[in-house]
């Protein structure tokens, strides 16, 4: 008589686990991203209520007090506006990737059969869509308070562009930022320190007009080459006189700046997540 051997549980053959494609579970975290942002419509109301009364305090408040030489006011205020806008905006990123953390999203996104990088790179696209949000919201308050670009359209794009990559870079700061806080507020309060950053630059008043010991510094951080690209390419190449310098002497500054941002936090936020 023919025995026939039953595999015992430790000889069965184990189903396959099938991993989800890095594309596939990134595009599923930046929809979860953005869905919890536009969920909150306090959010989107009020992000855009304190813009616009921010915009409209140096525009009308102190606007009459600051003297730039060879422009209007309004044309020197918005594109450092816009730009700075892409801090505050990203400084959300920040507090929303703690709570991720402290709510055991990320623990339970761990014991999927997913890629553990689109975790990262779904918190970077989606908040980098938040910050255009952003942009565009910016861009239409300062259309509405006066400011007229006076360059090509195509001088336009670029800048919109360029802000976009800037956003994108500097989103990964802040993603290192909400990886090492612990918790939303702590978070909260650690993206703040970006803050002075858009002050001191040339995003608001001119440089020129800062103590000598400061300018050094205003002039060469990341801010203020990013803010005289966005206006040398709205404003067209007459305002090379005005900035001191051309627009690809700032883009190309600018870009440098985010391509060392990248290279810098990126590393860093992935090895505090793998830690983590």
């Amino acid at each position: 008589m023919t025995t026939v051997a039953i595999p015992t549980s430790a000889q069965a053959p184990r189903p396959a686990t099938k991993t989800t494609s890095i594309a596939t579970s990134t595009v599923q975290v930046a929809k979860r991203a953005l869905f919890r942002y536009f969920r909150s419509p306090q959010l989107v109301v009020l992000g855009t209520i304190q813009g616009a009364l921010f915009l409209l305090i140096f525009r009308y408040v102190f606007g009459g007090a600051i003297n730039v030489h060879g422009a209007s006011y309004v044309n020197f205020l918005v594109p450092g506006f816009v730009t700075t806008g892409i801090l505050f905006t990203g400084q959300g990123g920040a507090t929303a990737i703690a709570e991720d953390l402290q709510q055991g999203f990320v623990d339970r996104l761990k014991s999927l059969p997913v890629p553990r990088s689109c975790f990262l790179a779904g918190r970077a696209i989606a908040d980098t869509v938040w910050t255009t949000w952003g942009l565009l919201v910016a861009i239409a308050v300062g259309l509405g308070v006066g400011f007229r670009p006076t360059g090509p359209a195509a001088g336009d794009l670029a800048a919109l562009g360029l802000c976009v990559l800037f956003g994108f870079a500097f989103e990964w700061l802040f993603l290192v930022v909400g990886l090492y806080a612990g918790s939303p507020q702590a978070a909260q309060g650690m993206a703040f320190l970006v803050f002075p950053l858009t002050f001191v630059s040339s995003a608001y008043v001119p440089v020129s007009s800062m103590p000598g010991w400061l300018q050094a510094f205003a002039e060469h951080q990341p801010v203020t080459f990013m803010v005289g690209a966005v206006r040398a390419l709205t404003l067209g190449p007459d305002s090379a006189k005005q900035l001191g310098h051309s627009a690809g002497y700032f883009t190309a500054w600018a870009l440098v700046w985010a391509a060392g941002t990248v290279l810098v936090f990126a590393p860093l936020a992935v090895r505090k997540y793998r830690r983590s």
